[in-house]
């Protein structure tokens, strides 16, 4: 396949591989997760799982699909935000591979990257995006070149989140689907839950959210006896709708009639469900990629590495440190 693009996504728990074709289309990324049987994710145990694993991944995608590393066209790679030791594996990886066969490396913002997969996907034109993960949780709009956060968390991700309190109680990572399962399971045996949610903390500042108050709340509910799924589902309510309320004030604000969602956390389908619903009393639209590419995937990566290659724009070697802080509006919009 002539005029192929290769990403790398390594910014922490996983490593994957992922292409789009010379007209800009998605492949599906080939992908391998780091998953603890305890504790959360040590950097430098994850980096060495990417470097233990990256050959197989890569030659699982060029059988997969059928591609040539002679037919590269140029290589994408993770630039920041994320993990430092786990993005400089992904790095080292992609100059390697640009170097060996002449190609231009194009260093990518992996926040933007969830952006536009998903509007490739979803065929979105100006979206406000709800970007809920592990380490992040941002609400984001493009204006004058650049995406603007308009809204995040002050403290930590909405995904790490749910991790401790999963983990706090004998969940190994990830978290977030097994209170996703409980909070379900409660609900389906419990139809009048959604009128007695236990009291937690208002998530929301301003157009920011915390989420640190609410774990520990919920923590110490469950401590004292409350039942674990009982607490799983109004963890989720509060703080999903934290995200949904920021985002239908900044789709207000910004005069923007769809949204977007990205990041793992968008994998859960009552998130899912209470974005549509919002959008809908807008007289809007919510969008969602498929799930695998909600979760961190090298095709994401490629994607962007494709639209930033084809407005002009690559990577030196000498620029092409990792950036462990890299912010979404700091990478101008040149496509």
């Amino acid at each position: 396949m002539p005029g192929w693009v290769l990403g790398l996504e390594s910014t922490a728990h996983t490593l994957s591989f992922g292409a789009v074709t010379a007209d800009g289309a998605a492949l599906p990324a080939c992908i391998d997760t780091l998953r603890p049987t305890e504790g959360g994710i040590h950097p430098r145990v994850a980096a060495d799982h990417h470097r233990d694993v990256a050959g197989g991944l890569l030659d699982d995608l060029l059988s997969k699909h059928d591609l040539d590393l002679a037919d590269l066209e140029a290589v994408a790679y993770s630039q920041g935000p994320g993990l430092g030791a786990c993005l400089q594996v992904g790095a080292g990886i992609a100059r390697a591979l640009a170097v060996r066969h002449d190609v231009p490396l194009v260093g990518v913002n992996h926040c933007v990257a969830h952006i536009e997969i998903g509007r490739a996907e979803c065929a979105c034109d100006d979206p406000v995006l709800l970007y809920v993960s592990g380490g992040n949780t941002q609400v984001i709009t493009r204006l004058d070149g650049r995406y603007r956060v308009l809204g995040e968390t002050l403290d930590i991700g909405i995904g790490n989140m749910l991790d401790k309190f999963a983990r706090r109680f004998g969940h190994p990572f990830p978290g977030g689907p097994v209170i996703e399962k409980e909070a379900a399971r409660y609900l389906q045996g419990n139809p009048d839950a959604r009128l007695a949610e236990l009291e937690l903390p208002f998530a929301v500042r301003g157009m920011d959210m915390a989420f640190s108050g609410v774990l520990t709340a919920a923590t110490t509910m469950v401590e004292r006896g409350v039942p674990f799924e009982a607490v799983c589902w109004s963890l989720q309510e509060h703080a999903f709708a934290a995200c949904v309320e920021v985002a239908e004030r900044a789709m207000a604000h910004a005069g923007k009639s769809e949204l977007l969602l990205g990041g793992g956390v968008a994998c859960n389908q009552r998130l899912r469900d209470m974005c549509s619903m919002m959008a809908e009393e807008r007289m809007g639209t919510s969008h969602v990629p498929a799930r695998y590419y909600c979760i961190d995937n090298g095709t994401m990566i490629a994607r962007l590495g494709w639209l930033e290659h084809h407005a002009g724009r690559s990577t030196r070697l000498a620029g092409s440190a990792v950036d462990p802080q890299l912010r979404t509006d700091a990478t101008p919009i040149i496509w």
